[in-house]
């Protein structure tokens, strides 16, 4: 049963047969700029294990570096993927499927670029929705 993911506002959908790669955390300012937030989770899927089931027309695409292409959707935003071109493989943005894709991150990457506020400290409060005081 492949992987099904989708574009906030479900205009953009996609399928993937299976993750070819372990879901990593990037922490580069790269992908904290472009994703809005402390990293950025992805996972390989080779091209023939990748296809877009909706809404293709309105994907647009940014060239964040040399050779790299960034795809989101042109109504509400959300990065898919991005790939290298000559690359067998594209890489999922894990955060946009659908469902539990049944494998947990391997690795942060990055590292070297992480945001410095950006902590695992248990002290921080948690909560199931918003804060009390929201």
């Amino acid at each position: 049963m492949p992987l099904r993911g989708s574009c906030l506002c479900g205009t953009v959908r996609y399928e993937a047969d299976q993750l070819d790669a372990p879901i990593v955390h990037c922490h580069c300012a790269t992908c904290r700029k472009a994703h809005a937030a402390a990293f950025n989770s992805s996972a390989a899927v080779d091209r023939a294990h990748f296809r877009w089931t909706a809404g293709e027309d309105k994907l647009t695409r940014y060239a964040s570096s040399p050779d790299k292409n960034r795809w989101f959707c042109s109504l509400c935003g959300s990065q898919l993927i991005a790939e290298f071109p000559a690359k067998s493989s594209v890489i999922l943005r894990v955060a946009t499927l659908d469902e539990d894709p049944g494998v947990r991150p391997a690795a942060h990457i990055w590292t070297s670029e992480h945001a410095p506020w950006l902590t695992d400290d248990a002290a921080a409060a948690s909560y199931p929705q918003w804060r009390p005081d929201h």
